[in-house]
């Protein structure tokens, strides 16, 4: 996402430190997947991003992506579509463009350019973004239903849930936080629980890094 603000800290250094290992160990094809998921705030896009420049010193060629860039609604509509549509009803895996996460993978897969869309938190626009993926080696995709993508080759489940991260919301100020959105932190928070036993690594509470 455009604009995104990223307070990376120790944990998240030593926590990549120890996926990336992972990924070193595991990897045994020219393409390889990792995908990141967890509750808002848990720190998805900062550990991407660490994971990600650490591969890239390491000589590997990455790409992070944000698949909660591929929401079915426009940003500046989504919190009245919920509201017509109930929020317990709809927020949830369902909410995510599938078939264009899958085309992004399919084009990863196959060293195609992807067209994908890239929210700007600032004005709320969904710009489009272009990436060559020839020659791309590792794809590092997060996102709250990341670890749902088929053909993931390792899948990272953060522990850490909205009760523990309500501050890092209110610092990273992407939504209001009304009632409204807590029920919204609630329903992601059940929808993101059934995908862990989908994982092969937990970021536990206290940021470690461990075997499903």
């Amino acid at each position: 996402m455009l604009e995104d603000i990223l307070f990376i800290r120790e944990r998240h250094r030593e926590a990549a430190a120890a996926i990336v290992k992972e990924i070193i160990k595991r990897k045994n094809k020219d393409k390889f997947i990792v995908a990141i998921s967890g509750e808002s705030g848990s720190g998805k896009s900062e550990l991407t991003h660490v994971v990600a420049k650490e591969l890239f010193n390491k000589g590997l060629k990455v790409k992070p992506i944000h698949i909660d860039n591929f929401y079915n609604t426009h940003p500046l509509e989504r919190q009245d579509y919920r509201k017509e549509h109930g929020v317990e009803d709809v927020v949830g895996p369902g909410e995510y463009l599938w078939d264009d996460i899958n085309k992004t993978v399919d084009d990863f897969y196959n060293n195609r350019k992807s067209t994908m869309p890239c929210v700007d938190l600032v004005t709320q626009d969904i710009d489009m973004l272009t990436t060559d993926f020839n020659g791309v080696e590792v794809l590092v995709a997060d996102g709250l239903y990341a670890i749902n993508i088929e053909g993931v080759d390792l899948r990272v489940f953060i522990e850490l849930t909205y009760h523990e991260t309500k501050k890092a919301q209110s610092d990273r100020g992407k939504e209001k936080t009304d009632e409204l959105r807590f029920r919204v932190l609630e329903c992601e928070h059940r929808a993101v629980l059934r995908l862990k036993p989908k994982a092969d690594l937990f970021v536990n509470m206290d940021y470690q890094v461990v075997p499903a």
